[in-house]
C-alpha cells in the first residue's frame, strides 16, 4: 500500500467488546505500514487476536507535538500510517487533532474508517432525545472551574454527553445537580459492550444517590453521563384570540370538534376551551 504521498487512516477500534470492529479496520490495520497507537501495549492486545503484525509507534498527549513532524515525512515519502486510540474513534477526547492537522496542512490524504465511539453508543440507549446533542468531554477537574463550565451549559437545550473517570463520577454528579437540578432526566452508561455493561436512566439526583451507594469496586470504567437539555418553553397563548376562534368554530361545527379544532390552532389547554365552549353555548359568554 504505497503511492507518491502516503495516506492517513483515522481508524475508530473497539470500545469493549473485540468482535465490534469493521473488515475495513481490520483489513487497513494489516495493510498500513505503520499504526500509531496512543497505548502500544494496550492495542499490541487488538492486533494479537487478529494476527496483525504492523508495526506499532506510540502517540499520545506527552509526545505527539514532537514526533508529528517524523510521522508526517514518513507520509509524504509515500507510507501508509493508521492512527488509533485505546478505544473508540482518535481525536475524540483523545490524542491527534495535532498530527492530524499537521498531516492536512502537508497535503497529505486523511481518510476517516468509523466505528465504535462511547459518547454515539450511550446515547443511542439513553432514552434521551437524540436529535441535538452536544458532546462535552471530561468536565474540568478543579471544583471552581467544573461548576462554573456545568453552570454554562445550564441552559442548554440540546442534551449533553459527558465523559468522566470513576474517581470523579461523584463528584461530577454532585456539581451536575447543583448546575441543572437534580430532577433532570439523565443517563449513566459505563463498561459498555463489556461483561459488567451498566446503563442507568432516571434523574441526576437519584442516579448521584446510586453511585454513592456502590461500592469502590462496582465504579470502575470510564462512565458517559448524558443529561437531557433545557425544555423549549411553548408560546404564550393568546386566550382572546383562543376565545374568536373557538367562537367562529362553534357557530359551524359540533361542540367537542370545535374544541378540539380550537386547540389545535392556537394551543389554548382543552380542558380550558371546553369549559368555555359549554359556556358559550348556554349562553354564560356573550
Amino acid at each position: 500500500m504505497s503511492n507518491d504521498t502516503g495516506t492517513l487512516y483515522i481508524v475508530a477500534t473497539p470500545i469493549g467488546n473485540l468482535e465490534d470492529i469493521s473488515y475495513r479496520a481490520v483489513r487497513l490495520l494489516a495493510a498500513v505500514d505503520l499504526i500509531a497507537a496512543e497505548d502500544t501495549r494496550h492495542s499490541r492486545k487488538l492486533l494479537q487476536h487478529y494476527a496483525i503484525s504492523t508495526r506499532l509507534t506510540s502517540l499520545h498527549e506527552h509526545n505527539e507535538r514532537s514526533k508529528a513532524a517524523t510521522l508526517v515525512r514518513l507520509l509524504l515519502a509515500g507510507k501508509c500510517i493508521a492512527l488509533i486510540s485505546d478505544a473508540g474513534t482518535p481525536l475524540i477526547s483523545d490524542p491527534g487533532l495535532y498530527f492530524v492537522r499537521a498531516a492536512q496542512l502537508a497535503g497529505v490524504h486523511v481518510v476517516p474508517v468509523p466505528g465504535p465511539c462511547a459518547a454515539i453508543a450511550a446515547l443511542s440507549v439513553a432514552g434521551l432525545p437524540s436529535d441535538r446533542f452536544s458532546f462535552e468531554g471530561f468536565p474540568p477537574n478543579r471544583a471552581a472551574a467544573r461548576a462554573a463550565f456545568l453552570r454554562q451549559l445550564s441552559r442548554e437545550p440540546r442534551t449533553l454527553i459527558f465523559f468522566e473517570s470513576p474517581h470523579r463520577i461523584v463528584r461530577s454528579l454532585e456539581a451536575m445537580v447543583a448546575a441543572f437540578g437534580g430532577e433532570r432526566p439523565a443517563a449513566l452508561a459505563r463498561e459498555l459492550t463489556k461483561v459488567f455493561e451498566t446503563i442507568r436512566r432516571s434523574t441526576l439526583g437519584e442516579l448521584r444517590e446510586w453511585v454513592r451507594q456502590q461500592p469502590v469496586s462496582a465504579v470502575a470504567g470510564e462512565f458517559v453521563v448524558l443529561v437531557q437539555g433545557v425544555p423549549a418553553k411553548a408560546p404564550a397563548v393568546d386566550v382572546d384570540e383562543a376565545q374568536r376562534v373557538l367562537r367562529v368554530l362553534l357557530a359551524n361545527l359540533p361542540l367537542k370538534q370545535a374544541v378540539a379544532l380550537t386547540a389545535q390552532i392556537t394551543g389554548h389547554k382543552r380542558r380550558a376551551l371546553y369549559q368555555e365552549a359549554l359556556a358559550l353555548r348556554a349562553g354564560k359568554l356573550s
